[in-house]
């Protein structure tokens, strides 16, 4: 007797980003305000890292809140209905609840009825692994649509004494709807992770250890001190600079792109001398658009490149259908690039 074979899935033969969006929190957070935290200047501010101002989210724009706002935009612009999106995928590592995945209330919240929803910790590289995850699942025939999502609240994990991260993070939401396509619209992922260099970039201690310890309010010990972000700055520098640059030039290799051909570099928006320095490497044309969200924004990790990319877009300096060059970076350390289409 034969052993029966399995019927395989097929779904479209190409994909692409068919919509995005983005939400910026209401609360600007100048470096003057910055200043009331650490003992710096405006001007250091801008000369280590670009960032002019972040945003900050109240209370009421929760990680569910920002990504149901920065998705609808991406389902309007992309021109479907909600129930169409047969995955939603949201990178944060800002979700501080274990479980539930914040992606299934986002998914009840927009309508997607029973599509599968999950949450992907990847830091500031979270959006590529998405796109990933995304491009297989809608050429697999797993979903017609997936909702890729970068959110985060990193003002709840910054510790604003800590003079080398406090002017750094900001928080916001960015989200792509990826769906079939005649042609080509993302190129070959080039992803991975060094965890050798994990420590490099970290949450300060776990929960259980931070919870274990005996609270003041309670009369005892010493207050308990709420968990932070923690960065080895010049080691992340020297890393993003040297190592993202070869990884892009992948990317653009493995989509058969050269440099000159692209429409836009939207690299993650960690520090500007970063972005600089890959220019550089990559020996970019000066026409080529770059983004420089993170003068406004700050660094929103997996947020990041979403919301630089809509950016652009509705600043026109870069259109529909233009070629981008992505690249995303952070704690692990991880990294995800691609070559995309621009919707």
């Amino acid at each position: 007797m034969t052993t029966p074979q399995i019927k395989p899935a097929s779904g479209a033969q190409y994909s692409r980003i068919h919509g995005v969006g983005g939400y910026r929190p209401s609360r600007v957070i100048p470096n003057a305000e910055v200043l009331n935290w650490i003992e710096s200047t405006d001007e250091w501010i801008r000369s280590r890292s670009g960032i002019a101002e972040r945003r900050w989210a109240t209370a009421e724009e929760t990680v569910a809140e920002m990504s149901v706002q920065a998705a609808g935009k991406a389902i309007a612009q992309a021109g479907i209905a909600p129930d169409q999106i047969g995955g939603v995928i949201v990178a944060t590592v800002s979700h501080l609840k274990q479980t539930p995945a914040i992606a299934t209330e986002i998914a009840q919240r927009l309508g997607c009825g029973t599509a599968p929803a999950f949450d992907i910790s990847a830091a500031c590289a979270g959006f590529g692994y998405g796109l990933g995850l995304a491009d297989g699942m809608v050429r697999g025939g797993s979903a017609e649509y997936v909702l890729v999502i970068g959110v985060e609240r990193l003002s709840d994990l910054t510790d604003t004494s800590d003079r080398s991260t406090a002017f750094i993070f900001g928080d916001g939401a960015g989200a792509a709807i990826v769906g079939p396509s005649p042609v080509p619209g993302i190129g070959k992922v080039i992803w991975g992770a060094d965890g050798s260099q994990a420590d490099v970039i970290s949450q300060t201690q776990a929960w259980d250890t931070a919870f274990a310890k005996p609270d003041a309010v309670n009369g005892v010990g010493e207050e308990t001190k709420w968990p932070a972000l923690r960065m080895e700055g010049q080691t992340v520098f020297r890393w993003a600079v040297w190592e993202m640059a070869k990884v892009a030039q992948e990317a653009l290799d493995a989509a058969g792109i050269t440099a000159d051909q692209l429409g836009a570099f939207i690299p993650h928006q960690a520090n500007m001398r970063i972005t600089d320095a890959m220019i550089k490497a990559l020996k970019l044309p000066a026409s080529v658009p770059v983004a420089r969200d993170i003068a406004e924004t700050g660094n929103t990790s997996a947020a990041s490149i979403p919301l630089a990319m809509e950016a652009m877009l509705e600043r026109g300096e870069a259109k529909s259908g233009d070629l981008a060059l992505i690249i995303g970076f952070g704690a692990g350390l991880v990294y995800a690039a691609a070559v995309v289409t621009l919707p």
